[in-house]
């Protein structure tokens, strides 16, 4: 059967960024930054994306074009001869279930706000009521249940389409909705009270607050923002022709990533220190501010409404592209068709949610590892973020970079195939030598710093 293509370049980028934006984006970066000292964090993240996320998504991007299939099948094509490598397309796919574990039921929460937001629930409310609102969320299962139920079945359903004429298409139009609305909010968020302050906080490093737990988070971030490691930019690789080299590829991708965090973080902190909510407020950062937002603005409404639906746009827009790469890893493992395994994804997924779902209510009182104030997400979190991530990423510099491995010859043949920025030869003993020792580091620096052993 010949391979679906994405009908055009920027339904590529588009796709492959959505997968990178989505939550990563605009929930968990502001609320890393806000857990972690703010500019500083900002700072070393940004590097974290030039040095590490770059070379990566590049890997990532010829690996997946050179082999025509998903990770679970990218080494028996690439390597037949080399059956270890196999083990990695597997654990990909492993990883990618996990990241929907909890990814899922998070844009579940987006999807809700929408509906608080569309019927003026937020109106009149004081930052302290909306915090409530929050947190009576979460605390009730079954409607958890019930939308996160919902972002499956849409997610399955939109991947059980074509390529081009389902998950490209739509892609497209909520990638340049969401793009327009939150530049329109961060305009707004600019003459808040608190723009200078929380921009201050934001922008301005603080070079005594860089702590190892600080770098580590960065390099995490990276990785996580940008979904590397698990085949996730693998797979899109997989999709497209030859007229275009994937250096420069990557650098649209990371550019439109990158452009969208720090959006996100003009319009999340200004927020903060004009409604007196701590920055460092964690996973509900995102769902306590920005309600606030919209209250003070004429039409707040209307706002809202818009900005959780293409919030929810942004979620789905990764909750799709990670879904396209676990039914493509299980349609080509079984041989089922795309509607079959989009369908048995759906009902996995629902189920699989559940412990992130208890774990904000009835199991709140589980702490992993017994570290006070983790939770089951923090576990789901840690699994994918801490281990998977950079070790994944590890995979791929080193077989791309290795005889035993693919080689570099092979890699920066393919890399460099088509029209416009190359891979250089002078790149290979940063890529072969120094990056696989910095993301072993990254590993072992997130290990100490998520059990209190380093600062």
């Amino acid at each position: 059967m010949e391979r679906e293509r994405f009908g055009s370049r920027l339904g590529f980028i588009l796709l492959s960024a959505g997968c990178a934006i989505g939550l990563g984006n605009v929930w968990k970066f502001p609320m890393m930054v806000g857990n972690m000292g703010g500019g500083s964090f900002v700072l070393i993240y940004l590097l974290c994306l030039i040095l590490i996320g770059l070379p990566v998504m590049t890997m990532e991007f010829s690996t997946g074009r050179a082999a025509q299939a998903s990770p679970v099948k990218m080494y028996h094509s690439l390597v037949p001869a080399k059956k270890p490598w196999r083990a990695h397309g597997y654990l990909s796919l492993v990883a990618n279930v996990l990241l929907m574990m909890f990814y899922t039921t998070v844009a579940g929460w987006i999807l809700r706000y929408c509906f608080y937001a569309a019927f003026g629930k937020f109106d009149g409310k004081t930052s302290d009521e909306v915090t409530g609102m929050f947190i009576n969320m979460i605390s009730d299962p079954w409607m958890m249940l019930v939308f996160t139920a919902i972002v499956a079945i849409i997610g399955t359903f939109i991947c059980s389409l074509s390529l081009s004429g389902g998950l490209e298409k739509i892609t497209k139009y909520m990638m340049v909705a969401l793009l327009l609305i939150m530049f329109a909010i961060a305009i707004y968020g600019a003459t808040l009270s608190g723009a200078k302050e929380g921009l201050t906080f934001y922008l301005k490093p603080d070079f005594s607050k860089i702590t190892g737990k600080v770098v580590a988070g960065a390099m995490s971030q990276a990785l996580f923002t940008l979904s590397l490691g698990i085949g996730s930019m693998a797979i899109f690789g997989s999709y497209i022709g030859k007229d275009r080299a994937l250096m420069g590829e990557s650098v649209s991708v990371i550019v439109l990533d990158t452009l969208v965090a720090l959006i996100a973080g003009t319009i999340i902190f200004p927020a903060c220190f004009t409604y007196g909510i701590e920055p460092n407020s964690g996973a509900g950062l995102l769902f306590m501010t920005l309600p606030n937002v919209f209250n003070s603005l004429p039409g707040g409404r209307i706002w809202g409404c818009l900005f959780f639906i293409f919030m929810t746009f942004a979620a789905l827009s990764t909750v799709i592209a990670v879904y396209e790469n676990i039914i493509a890893c299980i349609s080509e493992l079984t041989g089922w068709s795309r509607k079959k395994t989009s369908l048995i994804v759906c009902i996995g997924m629902i189920i699989l949610n559940l412990p992130m779902i208890l774990g904000c209510n009835v199991w709140s009182n589980f702490h992993p590892f017994g570290l006070e104030g983790k939770d089951v997400s923090d576990l789901e979190d840690f699994f994918v973020s801490y281990i998977m991530l950079p070790l994944g990423s590890l995979t791929y510099v080193v077989f791309c970079t290795n005889k035993f491995g693919w080689g570099w010859d092979n890699f920066m043949e393919e890399a460099n195939t088509g029209k416009g920025i190359k891979v250089k030869k002078w790149m290979r003993g940063y890529m072969q030598y120094v990056l696989p020792i910095v993301m072993f580091a990254v590993f072992v620096i997130g290990m100490l710093s998520y059990f209190g052993i380093m600062a």
